[in-house]
């Protein structure tokens, strides 16, 4: 693995994490991690390249049957690929299955670049991560091993205490705000061995006052009805946010760096 190395091109894989969603932009699309990490690399290396596949609501089985081949052939020198979560947060998953597809992605995916990424997904504090670390645990274990075996570096997000903060959660508690996404670029920036330019990306934020006992019943119940029940009628109905979506970035075309 060449630290500090210079690529001229990336295609990140995923979900809606990869997506962007909720580093929301003021035309109502989404930025995200991938995108500023693309701008930092294209600031530096003149006709960079990138693609983002990533569609929200995606298991890792979707991941493998739309974007895994269409990313391996376009060949690019960085590939990231996060994937997996979803499945974990559902009420029936089969964690063999899991391994088996994400060993499946990775072995796919590591010969057709330079540098293959994989990450440990931040998880926000609170009783929905208790319920479901052991499988997350579980996931992240597998993404520690694939990643010694086929040479991946792996971005530690989830020992990370800055983003298990709630304050860097949006409204729906499933993802980052945008400090938080700018986070998650500065990690994989280092990750790939270049320097810092937010050494504290890991420190938590500053302390404050919790929000009073109304204050928190009015988001609960703003939550539950906006974004809770809805995924709940997703799932009851075998839908999902991303049904019928394209990727935002589906070739791998040159990428001016404005968002950086």
């Amino acid at each position: 693995m060449e630290t500090n190395a210079t690529y001229t091109s990336l295609v990140a894989v995923g979900d809606s994490f990869t997506e962007g969603m909720s580093d929301r932009l003021p035309d109502g699309s989404y930025r995200g991690w991938a995108d500023l990490l693309a701008g930092r690399m294209a600031a530096r290396t003149p006709g960079f390249r990138y693609a983002n596949l990533a569609v929200r609501g995606k298991l890792i089985g979707q991941i493998v049957a739309d974007q895994v081949s269409v990313a391996a052939a376009m060949q690019p020198d960085l590939i990231t690929l996060v994937g997996g979560l979803n499945d974990t947060l559902r009420p029936k998953c089969d964690m063999g299955r899991v391994r088996g597809l994400l060993e499946e992605a990775v072995e796919r995916l590591a010969p057709s670049c330079k540098q293959l990424v994989l990450m440990r997904s931040p998880g926000r504090q609170g009783p929905v991560l208790e319920r479901f670390r052991p499988r997350m645990e579980e996931l992240f274990a597998c993404v520690d091993d694939l990643a010694a075996r086929h040479g991946a570096l792996v971005v530690d997000l989830y020992g990370a205490p800055s983003l298990a903060d709630p304050r860097m959660w949006d409204v729906d508690r499933l993802h980052l705000t945008a400090e938080g996404h700018r986070r998650v670029a500065e990690a994989v920036w280092q990750t790939l061995g270049h320097e810092a330019q937010n050494a504290e990306w890991r420190t938590p934020m500053p302390a404050s006052a919790p929000p009073g006992w109304v204050a928190r019943r009015a988001t609960d119940v703003r939550f539950t009805r906006q974004y809770l029940l809805p995924w709940i009628g997703r799932r009851l109905t075998g839908r999902s946010s991303g049904d019928g979506r394209p990727p935002k970035r589906p070739e791998l075309l040159p990428f001016d760096g404005s968002v950086a």
